[in-house]
């Protein structure tokens, strides 16, 4: 089996490696289990499609199956994990003829199916932090944090975290998104290292904290099953959730953001940062990333296409009017 080498692919998995680590020991060594579950059935996976199209394998499976796996709720089912990567990586990568050809991120495909699918195991089978039986050795010392204790929603939902339990990570959530400082570590990283482009970082972000300044602000309020509730403060906003793990590492995917000018690299990041609040805000998913993610990477190429396309009329017509 031949892998074919991608430096820039290696270097987004040293930045996750530290999340993977704090995964262990925030939520327990079931981790790992997910983790080789999710990356033998994409290497399978992709092994198949790969002998089909007569090409090697990329390290960019690597990358998709660590933040599918890091994407997860901890008591996931590890036949979920695994049926969620197949789909991701034969109907969001594979299909479309391998890297460099798909529309869709193959991780964010992978969670968005089995987020669809299976709604009760993603959405209502969270546990406790680890950290709150101690310190040390919280989930290196278990397999998972706290089975017995099943919660039903994230902070993000309750809004009961206070900034910097969600800043250092010690929350419920998800496997890799709960650490805010890891998260901006490995990013910052990966931009440094020019492997996500920083305009649709600082566009992704921008456009999330101005929208939701002005719903905050504007004391905007929400019907929910237990009354009226006010639109989180931008800050608690951007802190909960996964939007910061997806704004450094997966909209910023080469491939899937497909933006070849800077002009459409600030509209891409700007457009995933305001679908995410509106989703958050009006639709009836609490979390709005992983369908601002797949909307964004569906009109991708099209806003890739007209740019390029005006900027040659317009590159053509200031020669023809050097001409006269």
């Amino acid at each position: 089996m031949k892998i074919q080498k991608q430096q820039a692919m290696r270097t987004v998995l040293y930045a996750l490696a530290p999340l993977c680590l704090a995964a262990i020991y925030f939520f327990g060594w079931r981790f790992i289990a997910i983790l080789v579950v999710v990356g033998a059935t994409g290497l399978l996976c992709e092994w198949l499609m790969a002998r089909r199209y007569g090409f090697k394998i990329t390290e960019s499976l690597f990358v998709s199956c660590t933040l599918f796996a890091l994407s997860l709720p901890p008591t996931i089912p590890l036949w979920i994990a695994a049926v969620g990567i197949a789909f991701g990586i034969i109907f969001g990568k594979m299909i479309f003829g391998g890297f460099g050809r798909n529309i869709f991120n193959p991780a964010i495909t992978a969670r968005a199916f089995v987020y669809i699918s299976f709604g009760v195991p993603m959405t209502a089978a969270f546990v406790g932090n680890a950290t709150q039986k101690g310190f040390f050795p919280a989930g290196l010392g278990s397999w998972i944090s706290q089975a017995d204790s099943v919660s039903a929603a994230t902070p993000l939902a309750t809004g009961d975290a206070s900034l910097l339990e969600l800043f250092l990570g010690f929350t419920s959530g998800s496997f890799g998104e709960t650490s805010v400082i890891l998260i901006l570590l490995g990013g910052l990283f990966i931009v440094f290292k020019k492997v996500a482009n920083w305009k649709i970082v600082v566009a992704s972000l921008t456009s999330f904290l101005l929208l939701q300044s002005v719903f905050w602000a504007s004391g905007l309020q929400l019907a929910t099953e237990s009354g009226m509730k006010d639109v989180a403060d931008p800050l608690t906003a951007l802190l909960g959730g996964s939007f910061l793990f997806a704004a450094f590492f997966m909209i910023t995917d080469p491939v899937s953001s497909s933006q070849t000018t800077d002009t459409g690299r600030w509209i891409y990041g700007a457009v995933f940062g305001i679908l995410t609040v509106l989703i958050r805000t009006f639709a009836n998913w609490v979390e709005g990333v992983t369908f601002a993610i797949l909307l964004a990477n569906m009109f991708a190429p099209l806003l890739d296409t007209l740019l390029k396309g005006a900027k040659a009329k317009k590159k053509l017509k200031k020669a023809e009017g050097g001409k006269a």
